[in-house]
């Protein structure tokens, strides 16, 4: 695996994704949304759900491990976006009311994958080990959406994918205290071969 690709390549990673419509798998996500909602966008990229969530009125704030795709990120979604690798950030210390993962989960171990999706859901109030609701009256979201198959793919680029099924996946976001509200299933627009597996949940 090339660990540093998007820090090495972010304007080719911007350029390839910027102008991907993601209306197709935000629209579903935001029709779940209090308007206004505060929404936290870990590995925002390109900063393209960045714009599209802010044009609709939402409050979005992007993370980004990537100096190079945060600069970009800023640039072209007017957004705030932190700097920081989700395996150590301080999720708890922030207050949203969703979280947004758009394909950025796709590269870690399958074995490690829980315990930084509970890291991430604590930006939320949410306590997995305990499967507390946060403490506010108000539901919190989340939006996870990983590559479907089996054991790993990489790319001649250097990245290597980590594969779920439907049957895997969804024990592990049920396990966490989520509660599945959708989930859908769609062709890469980028990579026809590619399929993505997307959990619209509440908590």
């Amino acid at each position: 695996m090339n660990p540093d690709y998007y820090q090495t390549h972010p304007r080719d990673y911007f350029e390839k994704t910027f102008s991907v419509d993601p209306a197709p798998f935000l629209d579903p996500f935001q029709q779940h949304l209090p308007r206004g909602a505060k929404i936290l966008d870990v590995g925002c990229g390109s900063g393209r759900d960045l714009l599209w969530l802010k044009k609709r009125g939402f409050d979005v704030v992007g993370l980004e491990r990537s100096a190079g795709l945060a600069d970009l990120a800023r640039q072209h979604s007017g957004c705030d976006v932190l700097i920081g690798d989700f395996e150590t950030f301080d999720f708890a210390a922030l207050d949203m009311d969703a979280v947004l993962m758009s394909g950025s989960l796709v590269h870690l171990p399958h074995a490690k994958l829980p315990a930084v999706l509970a890291r991430i859901l604590s930006a939320c109030g949410h306590n997995s080990q305990t499967l507390h609701r946060p403490s506010s009256n108000m539901q919190k979201y989340a939006y996870i959406s990983i590559k479907e198959g089996l054991a790993t793919k990489g790319l001649a680029d250097g990245r290597l994918f980590y594969l779920w099924e439907k049957k895997t996946m969804q024990p592990v976001l049920e396990g966490l205290g989520l509660n599945i509200l959708e989930i859908r299933r769609s062709v890469s627009a980028l990579r026809p071969d590619d399929v993505w597996l997307a959990f619209i949940a509440a908590f």
